[in-house]
């Protein structure tokens, strides 16, 4: 198992794996160049990065996890996002989702976030068992933070 943070120069694969992850999810993902984009843009600046993975050393990334980093007033330290975790379905069931996961805790923990959150549909029993697995807890229950949004 080999975990890494991405370079510019695997930009393409990593909006591959971002485009697979959006398909994969019923939903209508941007055109890979325009997925591109974003991940070049996300990778030039100092407020996120994506890790990749893969089986062994010299194969081609399976699987991807996005981390962004913001300052939290509350913690007066930085935030990690997980904002999205992807792994090939050739490539589960050997670790390498945990892998990603432990390498995002990791990196948070290298720029002093206090905490890491991330948002997992209800449904999605085997994400919700990895992160569960990782350390994380379910925040649902009386007077619990509820996560919400609206497209503009």
């Amino acid at each position: 198992m080999r975990v890494w943070v991405a370079e510019a120069r695997e930009a393409t694969a990593v909006a591959r794996l971002l485009v697979e992850f959006g398909e994969g999810l019923g939903s209508s993902p941007p055109p890979l160049a325009e997925v591109e984009a974003s991940v070049r843009r996300i990778m030039a600046g100092d407020d996120g990065e994506f890790l990749v993975g893969s089986s062994g050393d010299g194969e081609d990334p399976a699987g991807v996890c996005q981390i962004r980093f913001r300052l939290s007033v509350w913690k007066s330290a930085e935030d990690c996002w997980l904002e999205d975790l992807f792994v090939r379905e050739e490539a589960r069931g050997a670790g390498l989702g945990r892998a990603l996961v432990e390498a995002a805790m990791a990196r948070a923990r290298e720029r002093g976030c206090r905490r890491i959150e991330l948002d997992v549909n209800e449904s999605n029993a085997p994400a919700r068992a990895l992160y569960a697995a990782c350390g994380f807890t379910d925040h649902k229950g009386p007077g619990q933070s509820l996560f919400i949004g609206r497209a503009l």
